[in-house]
């Protein structure tokens, strides 16, 4: 809804603190910690992107490549482990790995 209000001028600092919690475009609410772990076979070019400013991330001996990162709403972050879909296991939390799980099962049942 417009209205007439003058727009507010926020310091940059303040709108990163809101916005920059977590993956993706949603904002607001508690941040949760996802741990996601990338094959191998594209453990190289998945490390190279910048996932979150706050990631934490690090190569496990046989090359795949653990990464760790903060996320409000699951939805954009599922939506990117898809594209990896059979190269991605999503460790935790539960809710984020039974949420994709059920994508992957849903996505294998529509195929004909």
């Amino acid at each position: 809804m417009l209205d007439d209000q003058p727009a507010r001028s926020l310091p940059l600092k303040a709108l990163e603190g809101e916005l920059d919690q977590g993956y993706g475009i949603f904002a607001g609410g508690d941040p949760q910690w996802a741990t996601v772990i990338f094959s191998d076979q594209i453990a190289a070019w998945v490390s190279s992107e910048e996932w979150h400013a706050s990631q934490r991330s690090e190569w496990l001996p046989d090359g795949r490549w653990r990464l760790e990162l903060p996320f409000v709403d699951a939805t954009e972050l599922l939506m990117d482990l898809l594209r990896h879909a059979g190269q991605v296991e999503v460790v935790e939390p539960p809710a984020l790995r039974e949420a994709y799980a059920k994508r992957l099962r849903f996505a294998a049942a529509a195929v004909v």
